[in-house]
């Protein structure tokens, strides 16, 4: 009887254990759980900000969004974006009837909108290491910077329709002007109006001012702007931004 009573009270304290280790080791999980939840929470509440242009002149992405930035750029939901947006535009091309005098436009930025650098920005920290000027030069020097698959099918459809494409990016044309023509061309880019770069008269102007003055000029030579389409809120800001502005979402860096 004794025997067991005493084996019953084992079984008791054991259960008793393994109840409160369970508790202990499960509470600690959850906890866990809920930190990188919430970091996760965090990044995406800051990305929407980014692209919504709440948060303005940010230098660098937060260091707790590193992994955040990575997976959205190279986990697939940077590609789904990208689709949405492009169906959009097309949708908004095929309502528009071009005119048989050829002065229909669409403005296109060059960098992370027609060809990635996410290549480059990988080794910047997906933009948690400050703006490299240099270092930026010397990896678009190299000339290789792939297209974006769903902007050169867009680019390929506006050129197929009879609108005149002009490519508008701060590269500078001295020192970029010839390599950039070259990768442009060698990922397809081919047939648009022009290719136009940043030039010496518009050293140390934004990106607004410098590109409201480029659109100023093509719609001083006729062209009507349908269209314009950027990753950065500086392409799409300003004057003369044409009918309608579309916005590609970007979080690793900021150009006022």
């Amino acid at each position: 009887m004794i025997k067991e009573m005493i084996h019953g009270l084992r079984e008791m304290l054991i259960l008793l254990f393994l109840a409160v280790f369970s508790k202990a080791t499960g509470a600690k999980a959850y906890s866990r759980g809920v930190m990188i939840q919430e970091g996760a929470a965090y990044c995406l509440s800051w990305r929407l900000a980014v692209e919504a242009n709440n948060v303005r002149a940010w230098r660098t992405v937060p260091s707790q969004c590193l992994r955040y930035v990575e997976t959205y750029m190279l986990g697939g939901q940077y590609e789904r974006d990208l689709d949405l947006i492009v169906g959009q535009i097309l949708s908004y091309v095929n309502g528009i009837a071009p005119s048989s005098d050829g002065m229909d436009a669409w403005i296109l930025d060059v960098d992370d909108t027609c060809i990635s650098n996410v290549l480059y920005y990988r080794g910047k920290r997906y933009g948690c290491d400050p703006y490299d000027p240099a270092g930026f030069r010397a990896w678009a020097l190299k000339g290789r910077c792939p297209a974006i698959p769903a902007v050169l099918e867009l680019f390929s459809y506006l050129v197929q329709s009879g609108f005149k494409v002009f490519l508008v990016t701060g590269r500078d044309q001295e020192t970029l002007g010839q390599v950039t023509l070259d990768n442009l061309h060698y990922e397809g880019f081919v047939g648009y109006k022009r290719l136009i770069l940043r030039t010496a008269e518009f050293k140390g102007q934004s990106a607004v001012a410098y590109k409201s003055e480029i659109r100023r000029q093509i719609e001083e030579e006729g062209y009507r702007i349908w269209g314009n389409v950027g990753d950065q809120w500086s392409d799409l800001q300003g004057e003369c931004l044409g009918n309608r502005t579309f916005k590609l979402p970007n979080p690793m860096y900021f150009v006022p």
